[in-house]
């Protein structure tokens, strides 16, 4: 996978909340493919207990980095704690950074790097490169391990759905993901019962509620123009709702004519009707993210699509009063494939225990801790922010916007999906974020959409230089 392409907010923008993430993943450039993981998750293995079902050695050093973005790092320094009060005698070195290929980059090439990494944020290491080169431990034995909570269950038991997916490379778990980002449509709870408006569940309601929006002085919807993808997470959401997962699967696969589907031509147009209607903010094409979410909380607009990360980044700028929700998008029409509670999700904040770790073993349970219930928890009480730890915000006092994103997650159910092709072929995910730009502007029909997207699709297909990956 190749994730530079996800800088912006797919959804590695949001694990640092506001923290600048332009830029582009570093790969790791030069050294040898290093050998297999049966041979480095043993190397140096401690006695196997109960209470060490990893084998961490005895009184060992481990090193750990942090990407210190918007999250910060006292989540991390927490489970450090956990992890030297599991383990006596043990030393940490923390550190907590921003620049982390380049800080890892020399390191990795030498194969002398940390024992675990949150790879994230800008300039981070390109995580196909270091699969390719053979740079990541397998942690299959992690996820089938006992949770450090309930050691009735495997790590991989206690996760939310998808988040193993989410690191799996050639079908191996090689990055764990920490935070769980949710996308829908977000309003203001005060602002719709002040008028009586309901959240529509279909497009056609949708439609009806946008008018009398329009009618009350305010407007129906606004997008952060200057990233059209944020308008596609609708769009793309309400097709996968239709087509079901097997529209997902053709479109992540590249297959001919997998853009041509009705439901996704039929999406395209439920957005063009927005444009055509007049539903959607003046200007909106030319507004940054910043600017189109303040114009939402200042009660301009009505809708606004956003991932779960918006309450946290808006702390500082939304009103006393606004309690902003979320909901899943609208389904398309009565004969939709999936359920309207379905919800695109997917995982973030990236974890790694290099391969060439002098302590993998150790990585392996520092994971084990991290993703345990007690410490997602205390994530989730720091930063406002889902864990993709099952279970980790029951018990904790939620805002309107987090504790909605819960409502959503458990409505949900099994019913998550998510595209992959942004992470897999960056030209792609552009000529769909450009595509759509154009249609929210009423420059292109979605008929024109549809051929030009299939058009980008598959030139990436016939690329013999891009690796390709099926899911």
């Amino acid at each position: 996978m190749n994730l530079s392409s996800q800088l912006r907010r797919y959804p590695n923008r949001r694990a640092v909340l506001g923290a600048a993430v332009a830029g582009a993943a570093l790969p790791i450039l030069g050294g040898c493919v290093t050998g297999g993981d049966d041979e480095t998750t043993n190397a140096g293995a401690g006695a196997r207990t109960a209470e060490n079902p990893l084998g961490v050695p005895d009184k060992t050093p481990l090193e750990v980095v942090i990407f210190k973005g918007g999250y910060g790092d006292e989540y991390a320094v927490n489970a450090e704690a956990l992890y030297k009060q599991k383990h006596a005698g043990a030393t940490v070195d923390h550190k907590g950074i921003q620049k982390v290929g380049e800080a890892l980059q020399p390191r990795f090439v030498a194969d002398t790097p940390p024992d675990v990494v949150d790879n994230t944020g800008a300039g981070r290491l390109d995580l196909a490169t270091l699969v390719g080169a053979g740079k990541l431990t397998d942690l299959a034995e992690l996820l089938d391990a006992p949770a450090l909570d309930d050691p009735g269950k495997k790590v991989r038991d206690t996760l939310l759905p998808g988040v193993a997916d989410d690191g799996t490379f050639d079908g191996k778990v090689q990055a764990l993901n920490f935070t769980y980002t949710v996308w829908g449509l977000w309003y203001s709870k005060p602002l719709f019962e002040k008028n009586g408006w309901t959240f529509p569940t279909t497009w056609d309601a949708m439609l009806a509620l946008c008018e009398q929006i329009k009618k009350a002085g305010v407007a129906p919807w606004t997008y952060q123009g200057k990233y059209p993808e944020y308008l596609n997470d609708p769009l793309l959401a309400m097709a996968a709702k239709a087509g079901g997962p097997d529209l997902v699967k053709a479109v992540d696969n590249l297959e001919p004519g997998a853009w041509k589907q009705a439901p996704l031509v039929d999406a395209a147009t439920a957005i063009a009707e927005l444009a055509g209607k007049g539903y959607i903010l003046s200007g909106s094409e030319a507004l940054s993210h910043t600017e189109a979410q303040a114009a939402w909380s200042q009660g301009q607009v009505a809708f606004i699509p956003c991932g779960s990360w918006l309450e946290a980044e808006q702390k500082g700028v939304t009103p006393a009063g606004f309690d902003m929700v979320m909901a899943p998008t609208p389904a398309l029409s009565g004969g939709d494939k999936l359920p309207q509670t379905a919800l695109q999700a997917a995982s973030s904040e990236s974890f790694i225990v290099p391969a060439k770790a002098k302590n993998p073993r150790g990585g392996l349970d520092f994971l084990r801790i991290l993703f345990s219930t007690t410490a997602a928890k205390r994530f989730a009480e720091l930063n406002s922010t889902m864990p993709s730890v099952a279970g980790a915000l029951e018990g904790l006092t939620l805002s309107s916007g987090l504790g909605s994103v819960k409502t959503a997650v458990d409505a949900a159910g099994p019913n998550t999906f998510t595209y992959r092709f942004r992470t897999w072929y960056a030209p792609l995910a552009k000529a769909v974020d450009d595509a759509t730009g154009e249609l929210a502007t009423k420059r292109i029909t979605p008929a024109q959409w549809s051929t030009r997207v299939q058009k980008a699709a598959d030139a990436v297909a016939a690329d013999s230089a891009t690796k390709k990956y099926q899911r």
